[in-house]
């Protein structure tokens, strides 16, 4: 569970520059915020073998230029209440496809969602939840999702274990 404060968290992500070039330097300094994000810049710095300034600046380029989209406290669902975590793959009706960019902003509105993905394919969204119990997690689906006339069908599968990739860094 990512928290990134309450109207970010719940807004589309801006798109990276087409214009912006990383260079190793970047990437060293991008591959060591992906580990520990809070990392202090003097440490960056060295780390990265630039002087605090030349990285201070750097890590602002890549912010305004939407590399770095944010800082993140990484939270355990269990710990807030939610240890039932699951994807719910959501088709929606022909009727509604008019519409289908709404509907990204109105799902992430609904409690306990941690992300939600549009999709090219078979289904039109994949709705990440954190759920109190199987009981809130059918009373999501049933209340939000089925009961809704644009929703055509939805599939809902159990989390397991969650392993976060570090391909990127």
């Amino acid at each position: 569970m990512t928290v990134t404060g309450t109207a970010a968290a719940k807004k589309v992500r801006p798109r990276v520059r087409e214009d912006v070039r990383l260079d190793a330097v970047d990437r060293e300094i991008l591959r060591i915020l992906a580990a520990d994000a809070r990392t202090p810049n003097n440490v960056l710095a060295a780390q990265a073998g630039v002087a605090p300034s030349t990285c201070l600046m750097r890590v602002r380029r890549l912010q305004d230029a939407g590399v770095i989209r944010g800082f993140h406290a990484e939270l355990a669902p269990e710990a807030l209440g939610r240890p039932l975590q699951a994807i719910v793959s959501v088709r929606l009706q022909a009727h509604a496809r008019a519409r289908i960019g709404s509907f990204s902003q109105r799902f992430a509105a609904l409690p306990g969602v941690l992300n939600v993905f549009f999709l090219g394919g078979v289904n039109d969204f994949q709705i990440h939840l954190a759920a109190k119990s199987p009981d809130d997690l059918r009373d999501f689906v049933v209340k939000n999702l089925s009961a809704s006339r644009d929703v055509a069908t939805t599939e809902t599968n159990l989390i397991f274990e969650h392993i976060v990739g570090t391909a990127l860094a």
